[in-house]
């Protein structure tokens, strides 16, 4: 049985328990899960649910998966792998700061844990990487979200995202650039960047996309390998409309490989 405890209960967290409970109740227990503010009622689902750190890093678990955003990361990141329990992270985009990579890095060298970053909302990166082994010349992401996804960021600065008519692209740049103008819409970005040439010389195109009520994401990469290119056309999270409905799958599908005597797509 593989003990996970949770950092965040929102969306993704939310349905990270329901799938544990109904599809994988034989092979995976949650224990605890960490949130920022108290809940009642305490428990769902066996969970306790509570916002101390230390009472829900006091019980038993094999792995944290955090699904509660950068601050996260860098708050209890290193802490965690430097006690030896594997730490997977869905918030990619804190590790745009190398000073906080480097250090989750060379706590997991000392422990043992492991750091596991998940594919999350992002396929492909299984080729990516593989590419990487033989060397790659370029890759450019791009991200296509309704303008609506983009309330609340630096977007809203510089357009009236309501009165948008068509595709308007809101940032060009690279993921470390974006990281710091759209913390919470570069983890997918900072992942493909990981398993690829870097933060620093992957392109990344931001759009806020008129014409579609989608997360469309692509990937054109060339190399030794040849080149390729990756397009994906996702279902937005209800309760969540910057968060796909296929990062908690995916999240999920990493642990099953965990547990799994079958392991595909490594």
């Amino acid at each position: 049985m593989l003990k996970i405890g949770l950092l965040g209960l929102g969306a993704i967290g939310s349905d990270v328990i329901e799938m544990a409970k109904n599809e994988f109740a034989d092979r995976i227990e949650i224990p605890a899960a960490l949130v920022r503010r108290p809940r009642d009622p305490a428990t769902i689902n066996r969970t306790l649910i509570t916002n101390d750190f230390d009472t829900f890093f006091s019980k038993e678990t094999d792995l944290i998966l955090e699904v509660a955003g950068h601050s996260t990361v860098q708050d209890y990141g290193e802490r965690i792998l430097k006690a030896g329990r594997d730490f997977m992270v869905t918030s990619v985009g804190a590790f745009t700061d190398d000073i906080l990579y480097q250090k989750c890095i060379k706590a997991a060298q000392a422990s043992g844990a492991r750091l596991i970053i998940p594919s999350a909302g992002i396929g492909s990166l299984d080729t990516l990487s593989a590419a990487a082994v033989g060397g790659l010349t370029s890759v450019h992401m791009i991200v296509r979200k309704d303008p609506s996804a983009w309330h609340g960021t630096h977007a809203e600065t510089l357009f009236d995202l309501d009165s948008l008519k068509e595709p308007t692209v809101i940032f060009e740049g690279t993921p470390r650039e974006g990281a710091a103008l759209y913390p919470q819409n570069v983890n997918i970005s900072a992942a493909v960047s990981l398993a690829g040439l870097g933060l620093d010389k992957t392109r990344l195109t931001i759009i806020a996309d008129t014409e579609i009520d989608t997360h469309v994401c692509e990937i054109h990469a060339e190399g030794n390998f040849g080149s390729y290119s990756f397009s994906e056309n996702l279902a937005v999270a209800e309760t969540n409309r910057k968060t796909g409905k296929i990062v908690a799958m995916a999240v999920m599908k990493t642990v099953r490989q965990m547990v799994s005597p079958v392991v595909i797509g490594v």
